[in-house]
């Protein structure tokens, strides 16, 4: 019966009048698929039972389709958010016939850069004097996001600054230690966050950081291949310092020295670029304790002793 409510649901999302299940296609931590059939194609269908399913498939739409936009790397396209009342939600996406990511990881790394400078490229075209290649798109001008996103299951607070220090700061890292200290009280964590927000903003002396477009959440396991690229997806967008993107690929593998080579190749490091890479993994970090518990404190509590050394 959940089945068949499920497939009128979609039918009347997508204006279709013939879907097949095709059954089962995976789950992650947090989301269950199944894999369709259709007269619009293959589909791709994420389902949550949480209370907050609709929220954070809203927020994977709204990333998807600004990644989309830029013309940059391959995502699968969003279709329709599926409110299931009590049941939760469900996000339709097209089905993308992906396997490992191989030999494409030096095109993802160029790929990954553009996409992290095409906000930029609008900024300059926006502040050129003359009218001739305007962009029509209006370029982003502030750090954050039009829809809230989550990394996991835990929403993001994307409201918009006109400071990166500060919306990081505030934003990405304070947010994560009030859920420690609420959840956990931990208070080494919280006299270690203490003295490190005074010490932030040195890190990024004469760093120039404009707004890019990134992905949020770019482990190995949120990119993969398809016959003709790679392929990225689990977005959890933002606009932020492109270095942001480069912490967590780095925290559990599956990116090889092709991919950063090329990346860095398009946009080369600044000054205490390595520094930075810390600061941004931290976040992950304190997000996975939120998630999953204290296996990921000794990780954290270390990583902030280093930063404040």
């Amino acid at each position: 019966w959940v089945i068949v409510v499920m497939d009128q649901l979609i039918k009347d999302a997508l204006s279709i009048k013939n879907l097949r299940n095709l059954g089962f296609a995976g789950s992650g931590c947090i989301n269950e698929g199944e894999k369709y059939d259709s007269e619009k194609g293959k589909l791709f269908v994420k389902r949550n039972s949480k209370s907050g399913a609709k929220a954070m498939f809203e927020g994977e739409f709204a990333s998807l389709k600004a990644i989309a936009e830029t013309n940059t790397v391959n995502v699968p396209s969003p279709l329709a958010v599926i409110d299931r009342g009590p049941s939760g939600a469900a996000l339709v996406m097209s089905w993308l016939d992906m396997k490992n990511l191989t030999k494409y990881q030096s095109k993802l790394g160029k790929q990954l850069a553009d996409m992290h400078l095409a906000n930029k490229s609008l900024l300059d075209k926006s502040s050129d004097n003359s009218t001739v290649g305007k962009p029509c798109v209006t370029p982003v001008v502030q750090f954050g996001f039009h829809n809230t996103t989550c990394c996991g299951y835990l929403p993001q607070d994307n409201s918009w600054k006109d400071d990166w220090v500060e919306f990081y700061a505030q934003n990405k890292l304070q947010q994560q230690i009030s859920m420690l200290e609420k959840e956990h009280g931990d208070r080494e964590a919280l006299n270690l966050w203490s003295e490190l927000s005074l010490k932030i903003p040195t890190f990024f002396k004469d760093v120039e950081v404009f707004p890019s477009l990134l992905h949020g959440d770019l482990w190995g396991g949120n990119a993969a291949e398809i016959d003709d690229g790679p392929v990225i997806y689990d977005p959890a967008s933002f606009y932020g310092h492109h270095e942001f993107d480069l912490a967590i690929a780095d925290m559990f593998g599956g990116f090889g020295n092709s991919f950063y080579d090329s990346y860095h190749s398009v946009i080369p490091k600044q000054a205490l670029f390595s520094s930075r890479h810390n600061l941004y993994q931290l976040f992950h970090y304190l997000n996975h304790w939120n998630h999953f518990g204290g296996g990921y404190r000794g990780q954290s509590i270390s990583i902030m002793k280093k930063l404040l050394k």
